[in-house]
């Protein structure tokens, strides 16, 4: 396999470390927008260079974004070349696009690094849904809010301070609204849901709340209660009937999700045949990552690509109901929703997930989570 490697950030380095201890692939040419120098790799700021280079069999995209890292592997894929990427953003706004291209093209293309860092959750879903109908996904999805929350919750941290830890350590961006505000999460829950559920959720449609307003004293309250909070993703199908969303959520102790710690994930999915089967590990970083692209490369080996499912778009209904913690502001709405108060914190009663999320978009400053049910 020889390979054009599309960014040489925290990915892309591991990626490259990784081959270059294998001997059935070899990278090529490296795409860097910065001067770089490597030992018997070619650098280049142009992607012309890779795309005409005849002896490139495949294209590892690690840039991030949207643009232009989809425009890069959509001339790759029609060039012919297969496509390996961990780029959730990319491949949850271009899942309808990319996944058939490939098939028209006949190259193959993998996405598994894109959900989970090193787990092999997508790899697994693909396997599950083989057999038996997946009925929900989900879980939690990002480590850098998961650590924010842990060091809160067992460390006694303010949200600023376990922000900049995981900053310090590299789990957090300098601008870290993609992970706090569950915009990541968001874009995983996408992508798990459709290889789920062999269809393409209207993304628009999935309410997303993150841990952006978190303080002290809410997991202070939660504390006292024997209650762990956790930003997780929720996407089901019952019976033809589909809901996704992202919210904090509460989980009493004992409860697996409630002792996930630092950086990890706890990714799940329930089956007919199967029942539930949780997946743990590491959900970023360098190696972590970059160990699921270079399995990806393997299966290309194998002759093994990602073509879906994909299908119809559906629609959400996310009226499934939930009581809710709710600390910050108050309106006639909250008041009429009140089932009790915790030191001057909202419980709500029984509302939807739509209905409290429309209250949040309204009230962007209010910090809200999913009481456990009962």
């Amino acid at each position: 396999m020889r390979i054009g490697l599309l960014g040489f950030g925290t990915v892309g380095r591991g990626v490259y470390e990784l081959i270059s201890q294998r001997t059935d692939m070899k990278v090529k040419w490296v795409l860097c927008r910065r001067e770089l120098t490597l030992r018997d790799t070619k650098v280049t700021h142009d992607f012309q260079d890779i795309l005409k280079d005849d002896t490139i069999d495949t294209v590892i995209e690690v840039m991030g974004g949207l643009h232009p890292a989809y425009d890069y592997v959509r001339q790759a894929i029609l060039a012919g070349k297969n496509v390996v990427t961990a780029n959730k953003a990319m491949v949850a706004a271009f899942y309808d696009q990319l996944l058939p291209l490939a098939e028209e093209k006949d190259v193959l293309f993998r996405c598994t690094a894109s959900v989970g860092g090193g787990i092999g959750w997508l790899s697994e879903l693909e396997r599950v849904r083989r057999i038996e109908t997946v009925s929900r996904v989900g879980g939690i999805m990002n480590g850098t809010c998961n650590y924010i929350l842990d060091h809160m919750t067992r460390r006694g941290l303010s949200y600023g301070d376990a922000l900049r830890q995981a900053q310090e350590l590299g789990y957090a961006e300098a601008d870290p609204s993609s992970d706090v505000d569950g915009i990541d999460t968001w874009h995983k829950l996408v992508i798990s849901a459709n290889v789920a559920f062999g269809v393409s959720l209207n993304r628009e449609q999935i309410p997303v709340a993150g841990i952006r307003h978190i303080a002290a004293e809410d997991v202070a309250r939660f504390t006292a209660r024997g209650l762990t909070c956790k930003l997780i993703a929720t996407a089901k199908n019952q019976g033809g009937s589909f809901s996704a969303y992202v919210q904090p959520t509460l989980y009493p102790a004992g409860e697996p999700e409630a002792a996930v710690p630092a950086n990890f994930n706890l990714i799940t999915l329930e089956g007919n045949t199967s029942g539930r089967q949780s997946f743990f590990g590491q959900g970023a970083g360098r190696y972590p990552t970059a160990y699921n692209v270079v399995q990806d490369c393997v299966d290309l080996i194998g002759g093994t690509g990602f073509y879906g499912p994909w299908g119809q778009k559906v629609s959400l209904t996310n009226e499934e109901t939930y009581s809710y913690y709710v600390r910050g502001d108050t309106d006639s709405w909250l008041e009429a929703n009140t089932k009790e108060l915790w030191d001057g914190a909202v419980i709500t009663k029984p509302v939807s997930v739509t209905n409290l999320h429309t209250w949040l978009r309204e009230h962007p400053c209010t910090f809200a989570a999913a009481m456990p049910k009962a």
